[in-house]
């Protein structure tokens, strides 16, 4: 017999919850972005969906949103602080890969990253996730992931007591998207990119079978349009070994941004872990 209010279980999760769902899941992975090659990289792998409700006060959440402009539901994942009021803290956005979803961030150390840089006195803020796909644009499918970010997100975020987006986080795909969203909204305090997946020509990008033409591609791709980004606010990481690592260099060397780190690694979850640490001071600095 389905217990009293078993049809009303929140997707909500526990921080105890995701830690076993990550544990009974750790042989598993997501396809992130693609590498210049055709195979796919592998990217973190999954946590296990909700099971059973939680408060909002979690300084971990996973819920699903509708979301009008995606024509789906999306996850919604805010991580924050432990032992931290999450009511009206401030924003990152972070945008996963392609292949993967927002509860992607829920491996990558974000929130020791938090706890450690609020223990060294850096101001609290929040992180927080949703699902995108096609490079986070409007590629003609009736999917804007631009959209939803601009036009529904800011919504859901003030639903739970938070402030608007004031910084972007994107890894590969979600590194296009962060700097697409940039272009917009140039009032960002920190755009940070890890393995941004970029692409020095139109046959590159075609490759991926993604973009309608070589014009919708042009319009979206941030190497074309870096005089529309703002070099004080933005931080580029990326591994030497990465596929992106030419891309990365070149929009390094188009916009000089405040940070701008190649150093050893791959496209890869160990990667981003390891950088984390530095993104997360890199965008609470500009929050504060």
């Amino acid at each position: 017999m389905r217990r009293p209010g078993a049809e009303r279980v929140s997707h909500a999760v526990t921080r105890r919850g995701l830690l076993l769902g990550a544990t009974a899941l750790g042989g598993t992975a997501l396809l992130s972005a693609c590498g210049t090659g055709r195979a796919p990289l592998m990217g973190p792998p999954p946590v296990a969906p909700p099971t059973r409700p939680t408060p909002l006060t979690e300084a971990v959440t996973v819920q699903k949103m509708r979301s009008a402009a995606r024509n789906r539901d999306v996850n919604l994942v805010i991580i924050a602080p432990d032992g931290v009021s999450r009511v009206g803290l401030s924003v990152c956005v972070a945008l996963h890969g392609r292949g993967a979803d927002a509860r992607m961030f829920l491996n990558l150390g974000v929130q020791d990253a938090l706890n450690k840089a609020v223990s060294a006195g850096m101001p609290a803020f929040a992180v927080a996730a949703v699902d995108g796909d096609d490079y986070w644009v409007d590629v003609g499918k009736g999917d804007d992931p631009q959209r939803m970010l601009s036009a529904e997100l800011p919504g859901w975020l003030a639903q739970r007591q938070l402030r608007p987006p004031t910084a972007m986080f994107g890894i590969s795909m979600g590194g296009f998207g962060a700097l697409r969203y940039a272009r917009d909204h140039k009032d960002l305090k920190a755009v940070a990119v890890a393995s941004a997946a970029l692409f020095v020509s139109w046959p590159d990008a075609k490759s991926r079978k993604v973009f309608a033409d070589r014009a919708q591609w042009e319009s979206h791709e941030p190497l074309l349009h870096t005089d529309d980004l703002s070099a004080a606010s933005t931080g580029v990481w990326c591994g030497n070994s990465d596929p992106f690592a030419r891309a990365d260099r070149k929009l390094i060397k188009a916009l000089d941004p405040a940070v701008a780190k190649m150093s050893p690694g791959e496209h890869n979850d160990d990667y981003w872990r390891e950088i984390m640490p530095e993104v997360v001071k890199f965008v609470g600095d500009r929050m504060a």
